[in-house]
């Protein structure tokens, strides 16, 4: 376990998980200091409690001598490591790791941890729906929401610590050590951040660094990228695929076969029926690939076969990930605000069948808008684009749909309500962050079903009912 009594400890970037690091690391005793390049005044509503712990706040900028007076630099997952003042840091010998590490340290229990470009938050939310019902001691967080840190004082022993976990957060792990890791798949995402897709998909594959032969890893054969981990994989590997079954190189892992979900403990076992298909409630393939590796990492936890069945089929989707909205004059809205990249967007319009008013724009990624051509052409009616890629959308999918220029998502949602007819789908599935309007891809979501809001007040129709999460 890390010494932090006295230990004098800097952690850069206040956001979630930054401000959960500082007050655990108080609680442990460190001297700590917060520093942050937004302005004192943009921290507000922070600062009086970090103070009032007798934490130290650095607001508006980054002084290099805060950095090189620590004993250990912890560094929020929205930090660039390529911080001047961090490779400086770095380079000076101090020990540099994130929120991720710093709560693996002290965290009881055992781990299962999800990473993968799409899918995450379902996979994670959907394996800690099936393994409370299974009766195992569950706690779920991470990048899902929850600081892995406060995590920490609830966890016990027996717990299974369901963890969704991003690039950002696998790059600065060390003695990070899940006992399943789940990688769902790998396709170009933040090449903005690390710069080429391999450089991605290894700090992805950093789920599984500290693992051994007594851990399990578990592997989308369908994915290229993904199924090639498995040859630098220790652990045991296990598959899941829509693709093939146990007569095709399938050894163990779950897969479809005669319209059921089979699993396989071992090459030598009997499989087992989860569940038919037609009980998963969610939409799209890609929510079939999410279910069969939540069915087996939670196998592997020890979920019996009837607690997995029961989880799929009661569990809801997630708000703003392919989410139902409403039904308005028959126009069916989907809010999908998590399809930040274009993997995301194409899976969510391959969802559908048809006659999609498109939503797209917002923080570009670097990314290859032209992937979405084939899918554009035989399901989309017409783009609309808002943020700043909107000019890089436009001049690589011109000519494919109509593309409508509208900046700003109540512009967007003006011209679908004007332009959309019964049994058609509106679906905000942007490609891109949101960073550039928006607080969130949360944000973003919310005003989508907000302007929907104004749409069905417009047409003499009730608002939504609020939902809870």
């Amino acid at each position: 376990m890390l010494e932090l009594k006295g230990k004098k400890v800097l952690v850069v970037g206040l956001g979630k998980s930054g401000l959960a690091a500082a007050l655990f690391l108080r609680r442990q005793g460190a001297h700590v200091t917060v520093s942050d390049i937004r302005s004192a005044e943009a921290l507000a509503k922070d600062i009086p409690a970090l103070l009032e712990e007798g934490i130290n706040v650095e607001a508006g900028g980054h002084g290099l001598l805060t950095f090189r007076r620590q004993d250990l630099i912890v560094v929020s997952p929205g930090v660039p490591l390529d911080t001047p003042e961090l490779v400086q840091a770095r380079n000076l010998g101090r020990p540099i790791i994130g929120e991720l590490e710093l709560a693996a340290r002290f965290l009881k229990g055992q781990i299962l941890a999800v990473t993968g470009s799409n899918g995450k938050t379902t996979t994670t939310s959907l394996l800690g729906e099936i393994l409370e019902k299974a009766g195992l001691p569950t706690l779920v967080g991470g990048n899902i929401g929850v600081p892995v840190v406060a995590l920490i004082e609830e966890s016990t022993d027996a717990t299974w610590n369901v963890l969704e976990v991003s690039s950002f957060q696998l790059e600065t792990t060390e003695k990070f050590h899940p006992r399943i890791a789940v990688i769902l798949n790998i396709t170009p995402d933040h090449l903005d951040r690390h710069g080429t897709f391999e450089n991605y998909a290894l700090a992805k594959e950093r789920i599984f660094a500290e693992q051994d032969q007594n851990d399990y890893c578990v592997l989308n054969a369908d994915n290229v990228r993904a199924a090639a981990a498995a040859k630098r994989s220790k652990a045991r590997v296990y598959w899941f695929s829509l693709e093939h079954s146990a007569r095709h190189s399938l050894a163990q892992g779950a897969w479809i076969e005669g319209g059921n979900i089979l699993f396989r403990s071992s090459p030598a076992a009997e499989p087992e029926q989860i569940m038919p298909l037609h009980g998963i409630p969610l939409k799209g393939e890609h929510n079939v690939e999410n279910v069969l590796a939540a069915v087996c990492a939670a196998r592997l936890a020890g979920a019996f076969a009837e607690a997995v069945r029961k989880g799929v089929e009661e569990f809801k989707a997630v708000e703003h990930r392919l989410e139902y909205v409403t039904t308005l004059n028959g126009i069916e809205i989907y809010n999908d605000s998590k399809a930040t990249n274009v993997d995301a967007t194409a899976k969510a319009i391959a969802a559908f069948s048809g006659n999609i008013h498109l939503i797209l724009g917002g923080k570009d990624k670097n990314s290859d808008y032209t992937e979405l051509n084939d899918l554009l052409r035989s399901r989309v009616k017409a783009i609309y684009t808002i943020g700043s890629a909107a000019a890089k959308i436009e001049s690589q999918l011109r000519g494919i749909v109509a593309i409508h220029s509208c900046e700003t998502m109540d512009k967007a949602i003006g011209a679908i309500a004007s332009a959309a007819h019964p049994g058609d789908i509106v679906l905000l599935a942007p490609a891109c962050s949101s960073f550039d309007q928006f607080e969130s891809y949360e944000h973003r979501g919310r005003v989508f079903k907000e302007l929907i809001n104004e749409w069905r007040a417009a047409r003499g129709l009730p608002a939504l009912l609020e939902r809870t999460h």
